[in-house]
C-alpha cells in the first residue's frame, strides 16, 4: 500500500522516495531497516522516537532468564547475558529460581535457563522448589515458550550437569521449543558458556526487528588491569603459618596474601580462588614414563597458544584427578585395548578413577605412540580451587586471609596430596606468588545491623567465613547477638583462631560460643550435639528472627546439622516433621538459612 502524504511527517519528495523503495524490499531488508531505526531512535525527534519505539516493543518477545546457582557462577553468567540483551534494547526479566513465581511460567515467552548441579545430581538450594514444580504434575503446557539451557557442573561427579539435563528434557516434554541446544560445562566453563550465549543471541537476533544486540558496546579504556577468573592477579604471599598445634592429626594453614594495587575487593562470605600448579615430581614422572621431551612445545587451546610440555603439565592441565569423560576421550588416543574395555563397563570405570591420577592411567594402560599435541583434546584445564575468605576487607584493605586444610592420603602404593593445599604446604613460601581472583558468593551473605541475631555453625576450616564476618563487625563496631558453634578434634591442637574468638567474646563482638572437640572424650562430640544441648535457646533465637549460617563438609557435617535443626524445630516448636520441614524451607526462602558446603 502506498504511503500517503496526508497526516504523514514526510514531505512530498520523501514520500515519493519511500513509495519507490518500500515495494522493492524483501522481509529481511524490512527487518533490518526497522532494527536500524530502533537502534538510532535516541537521535531522532520526539515524535519519531515514540513511533519507532512502539513498533519495536510490539514485535519483541520478553526474554526471561532464570538461574540456579550454588556458588554464584550461574548467576554471574545470567547477569552477563542480561546485560548484553539490555544493551540491545531487549525486554528482559532475570531472577533466581527461588524468587520466580512458578505459576507465571505459562506466561513466559523466551526462557533461558542457567543452572548448576549440586553434589551428586541435585539442584542447587535456590533451584529446588522450581525443579520440583517443573518436574511435577502441576507444570503447565508450554507450547508457546521457546527455551535454551546452559548447565554447569563438575565432570568428576557421576551425574554430571544432571539438573540442566532435567530442565532441558522436561521443557521439551511440556511442549516448549528449543531454540539452541543445551550446553554442558565442566568447571572450566567460560569458553563453552560464551559459545552458548553467542548461539542464543544469534537466534534471538535472527527473528528480531532490531539488530542492536549484534553491536558490541565499546568498553571504555581501563586505567588499570581488571583481574578476574580469566586474568588472575599474581598475589604475593605475606604469611604461611601452620595453625595446628603439636600432636595434631591435621595440618591447617593460615595464608595471608597481598592485594595491593589489584583493585580487588571482597565481602564476608566471598571466596578467593587460586590457580594451583601440579607437583613437579608428578609432572616429571609422567614425562619420563611417556619418554617425552619436556621442552617440546604443544598447543594448549583452540586459539593456538603454545607452551612447553613441562609448563602445560605443570600449570595448564589437570593431571591429579581422573574423570569418566577424560577416560572416554583418552581411549581414542591411547590405542590400548585394555582401556577400551574398561570404559565399556561403567561400574568398573567408576571404581577405577577414584583416587587415581594421570600417572596411574599411563602406568596401567600404557599408550602407544601418544602425541603430546593431543593433550588439549582429552585433558581438562586445571580448575581454580576456591577457599572461603577468613578476613575482613574493611579491616585489611590490601590483604586477604585464607584457612586451608592440607589434604594428604595414600592410595595404590603412593603418597598423594591435594593439588592446591599440597602446593601451599610444601612449596609456597612468603615472597612467592599465587594466581588468584575473588569469587563472589551471593548465596552466603550476612546481615550488618545490631538487631538481627546470627547463628554460625562452622567446624574445622568451615569457621573461615565467620572469622571474616566478626572481624568486619568489629570494624563497624556492631555488637548485636552472634553465636558461634565450632568443632574440631582436639582442644589443645585444633582450636583454630582461639585468641581471636576470646578477644571478640571479651569485647562483645561475639555474644557466645559453643565448642565440640570430638577426640577429647570417650564419646565423640560434634557441633550438632552442642546444638541439641542448647535446643531451647537456639529455637528462641530463631523466633527472634535469627539467621543461620552453615559452612564446611557437605557429605556428613552439613547433613547432620540440617537434621539436627529439623529435630530442634520439631521438638521446641511442637511441630510435626512435615511442619518442621516447611519451617526450615521458609527460612531458606527468606535467606535466613544459608549454607556454604563443599
Amino acid at each position: 500500500m502506498a504511503l500517503q502524504v496526508v497526516n504523514s511527517p514526510f514531505d512530498e519528495r520523501q514520500t515519493e522516495i519511500l513509495n519507490q523503495l518500500l515495494p522493492t524490499l524483501n522481509d529481511a531488508q524490512k527487518n533490518w531497516l526497522a532494527g536500524y531505526l530502533a537502534a538510532s531512535q535516541s537521535a531522532a525527534p520526539p515524535e519519531t522516537t515514540k513511533q519507532v519505539t512502539k513498533t519495536s516493543e510490539t514485535a519483541t518477545r520478553t526474554i526471561t532468564i532464570l538461574y540456579g546457582s550454588e556458588t554464584g557462577n550461574s548467576q554471574t553468567i545470567a547477569e552477563q547475558l542480561n546485560d548484553q540483551l539490555k544493551a540491545s534494547d531487549r525486554k528482559t526479566v532475570i531472577s533466581s529460581m527461588d524468587d520466580f513465581k512458578a505459576k507465571k511460567l505459562k506466561e513466559v515467552e523466551d526462557l533461558l535457563i542457567v543452572t548448576a548441579t549440586h553434589g551428586e545430581g541435585d539442584p542447587p538450594d535456590n533451584a529446588i522448589q522450581f525443579h520440583e514444580f517443573l518436574l511435577g504434575r502441576k507444570a503447565p503446557k508450554l507450547d508457546s515458550v521457546r527455551f535454551s539451557v546452559l548447565s554447569l557442573g563438575d565432570e568428576s561427579y557421576e551425574h554430571f550437569c544432571q539438573t540442566g539435563k532435567d530442565f532441558d528434557k522436561r521443557l521439551e516434554e511440556l511442549g516448549a521449543t528449543r531454540i539452541h541446544p543445551r550446553v554442558d560445562c565442566d568447571v572450566d566453563y567460560e569458553e563453552l558458556a560464551e559459545e552458548w550465549m553467542n548461539g542464543v543471541l544469534k537466534v534471538l537476533n535472527e527473528d528480531s526487528q532490531t539488530q542492536a544486540s549484534e553491536q558490541q558496546v565499546p568498553s571504555s579504556p581501563a586505567e588499570a588491569p581488571i583481574y578476574s577468573k580469566s586474568n588472575p592477579y599474581p598475589a604475593e604471599v605475606l604469611e604461611n603459618i601452620d595453625l595446628s598445634g603439636r600432636g595434631s592429626n591435621k595440618e591447617t594453614r593460615h595464608i595471608e596474601l597481598s592485594l595491593e594495587n589489584s583493585n580487588l575487593s571482597y565481602e564476608p562470605g566471598d571466596c578467593l580462588a587460586i590457580y594451583p600448579k601440579n607437583n613437579p615430581e608428578l609432572v616429571q614422572a609422567v614425562i619420563n614414563k611417556l619418554d617425552w621431551n619436556a621442552e617440546q612445545t604443544i598447543p594448549i587451546n583452540k586459539q593456538g597458544e603454545i607452551r612447553s610440555i613441562q609448563e602445560a603439565l605443570t600449570s595448564i592441565f589437570e593431571i591429579t584427578k581422573l574423570t569418566k569423560g577424560m577416560l572416554e576421550k583418552a581411549a581414542g588416543f591411547f590405542d590400548n585395548e585394555k582401556l577400551t574395555k574398561l570404559i565399556e563397563d561403567s561400574d568398573k570405570m567408576r571404581e577405577y578413577i577414584h583416587g587415581r591420577d594421570l600417572l596411574d592411567l599411563i602406568l596401567d594402560f600404557t599408550p602407544s605412540n601418544l602425541d603430546p599435541a593431543s593433550l588439549m583434546h582429552w585433558l581438562r584445564k586445571i580448575p581454580a580451587r576456591q577457599y572461603s575468605i577468613s578476613s575482613s576487607y574493611k579491616a585489611n584493605p590490601d590483604e586477604v586471609h585464607l584457612t586451608i586444610a592440607t589434604v594428604r592420603y595414600h592410595t595404590y602404593g603412593r603418597d598423594r596430596h591435594g593439588v592446591c593445599s599440597g602446593e601451599i604446604a610444601e612449596r609456597i613460601q612468603p615472597g612467592d606468588q599465587l594466581n588468584v581472583y575473588v569469587h563472589r558468593n551471593p548465596n552466603f551473605k550476612f546481615p550488618f545491623d545490631d538487631s538481627t541475631p546470627v547463628i554460625m555453625i562452622g567446624p574445622g576450616t568451615g569457621v573461615a567465613p565467620f572469622r571474616g564476618y566478626i572481624e568486619e563487625r568489629e570494624e563497624l563496631e556492631l555488637k548485636g547477638k552472634t553465636w558461634l558453634f565450632f568443632g574440631d578434634q582436639h582442644f589443645r591442637s585444633d582450636f583454630l583462631y582461639q585468641v581471636d574468638w576470646q578477644n571478640w567474646l571479651k569485647n562483645g563482638y561475639l555474644s557466645r560460643m559453643d565448642v565440640a572437640f570430638s577426640r577429647d572424650s570417650a564419646e565423640k562430640i560434634y557441633v550438632q550435639h552442642r546444638m541439641l544441648e542448647k535446643a531451647k535457646e537456639l529455637f528462641s533465637w530463631l523466633e527472634q528472627g535469627a539467621h543461620i549460617y552453615v559452612c564446611g563438609d557437605e557429605k556428613r557435617m552439613a547433613k547432620d546439622v540440617h537434621q539436627t535443626l529439623l529435630t530442634i524445630i520439631e521438638q521446641e516448636g511442637k511441630l510435626s516433621s512435615t511442619e518442621a520441614e516447611a519451617f526450615l524451607n521458609q527460612l531458606k526462602q527468606e535467606k535466613r538459612y544459608q549454607r556454604d558446603v563443599y
